[in-house]
């Protein structure tokens, strides 16, 4: 058997090269990423802007770890371009014999679900303040083949890496090819590309006089409010051709709520009671529960205004998740939505045309245009209601929106095995890797 025993230490040298900061001199810094992302230039800075006056010089091709972070994986061979760095007493850096370990080996074998658990039984204090024990990492004991041995592992896992990269790239750009496919689906469907028409559909010119007319029925039995009348849709606004029997017409048109929520006074949750939805349980395929709140009724009574009905489409309207769109199911009960969420209520039975109107990137881009604000973007009420939206008639609505879940249900199981195949990938390289740092029984 040509692998052999050793001690992290016994290749492992502590270096401690102390340098005093100078005010008036430039010092390059450096910074050790987790998950084994490696160590890479941080940025070169004035001394007088630095407040740990002594600090220790680091050079190119040492192995430095971070003692906080290293049951992370933060760690790594320092680069060319961080020789002659300064780090604090929190980054160790150390000297290899070269006799023993060939670098590159043990920075793989450092990626090894091994030494993760190493670090993390080498590390005490409290949860978020562990710190590596120095004498505990150098006194744990190895296993490793001779040094020509270490060579042509070396090699082995660079050939693999190279291989198991080229088909992780393969199966990204399938994912981003079906990303595309998704997104040219949604603009064909609200573009009247995506089914035949029929000529015998009611025109969508009349659909349009029934809701104005169902609308201002609503007005009178004092069941929505009085609306503004929004402006008339401009030639130069029209972005793209629709079917001759469709119309554009603007969001605010067809609903009778476009309004956010509100979020209960010093956030008034309960145990239980009526579900609370913020933007991080709005997905475009549907209501989350994960992480629901809920609110008593005393506190929904004081916020009539958020209810959610069956059918309403909720979009999030700030932060990260800005654009994200639910389609409410017809079957929905009780809810209300908080001041980060906007309520669609269009006039139809069902809405999932509209929801994917909403998905489209004509939609998405409007969206993205119209936000307002510094730091936190929102959208506002007064620019969604005046958005301009093609519509066809409720018979091709019903059939747009069939074709298109049809189509997104392949692709989510085209999706799905493409996942799986990246998941394999990930798992052959590991057999790869194990094959390479761990002895053969």
């Amino acid at each position: 058997m040509s692998w052999k025993k050793v001690k992290i230490g016994d290749f492992l040298k502590r270096s401690k090269i102390p340098v005093d900061i100078e005010d008036n001199q430039y010092y390059k810094r450096v910074t050790i990423r987790t998950k084994h992302q490696g160590v890479s230039l941080r940025d070169e800075i004035i001394g007088k802007k630095i407040g740990t006056k002594k600090q220790f010089i680091l050079k190119k091709g040492q192995f430095v770890l971070s003692k906080i972070d290293a049951r992370y994986g933060a760690f790594g061979i320092a680069p060319n371009e961080t020789d002659g760095a300064i780090i604090t007493g929190n980054f160790w850096a150390y000297d290899v014999d070269k006799s023993i370990m060939n670098i590159k080996w043990f920075n793989q074998y450092t990626n090894s679900r091994v030494f993760y658990d190493l670090c993390e039984r080498a590390s005490s204090g409290i949860t978020h303040r562990k710190y590596l024990n120095e004498n505990f990492f150098l006194n744990h004991e190895l296993i490793i083949p001779k040094i020509e041995e270490q060579v042509s592992h070396v090699q082995f896992i660079k050939s693999r890496k190279e291989l198991f990269g080229y088909l992780e790239y393969s199966q990204s750009h399938q994912l981003d090819l079906l990303k595309k496919l998704r997104q040219q689906i949604l603009q064909d469907a609200i573009q009247g590309k995506l089914v035949p028409q029929d000529p015998n559909d009611e025109p969508a010119s009349v659909l349009l006089e029934r809701i104005k007319a169902e609308k201002e029925k609503l007005f009178r039995e004092k069941k929505i409010k009085k609306e503004k009348t929004l402006p008339p849709i401009k030639p130069e606004e029209i972005p793209f051709e629709i079917p001759e029997n469709w119309v554009w017409c603007r969001l605010g048109d067809i609903c009778t709520k476009i309004g956010s929520g509100s979020t209960p006074k010093g956030s008034n949750y309960s145990i239980k009671g009526y579900p609370f939805f913020r933007s991080q349980n709005i997905h475009d395929y549907g209501l989350v529960y994960d992480d629901i709140k809920f609110i008593s009724n005393e506190v929904q009574n004081q916020m009539a205004g958020t209810i959610v009905e069956p059918s309403d489409l909720l979009l999030n309207i700030t932060g990260g998740s800005l654009g994200r769109c639910a389609y409410v199911p017809n079957d929905f009960v009780e809810g209300n939505v908080s001041q980060h969420v906007c309520i669609i209520r269009p006039i139809f039975q069902d809405n999932y045309f509209i929801h994917k109107v909403i998905l489209s990137p004509y939609f998405q881009t409007l969206v993205f245009e119209s936000t307002t604000g510094a730091g936190r973007e929102g959208l506002p009420k007064y620019n969604l209601e005046k958005f301009i939206i093609p519509i066809p008639s409720i018979s091709e609505q019903y059939r747009i929106a069939t074709k298109t879940e049809q189509l997104m249900t392949l692709y989510d199981e085209l999706e799905q095995s493409v996942q799986q195949n990246q998941k394999y990938i990930q798992e052959l390289l590991q057999v790869a890797l194990k094959e390479a740092l761990e002895p053969k029984s």
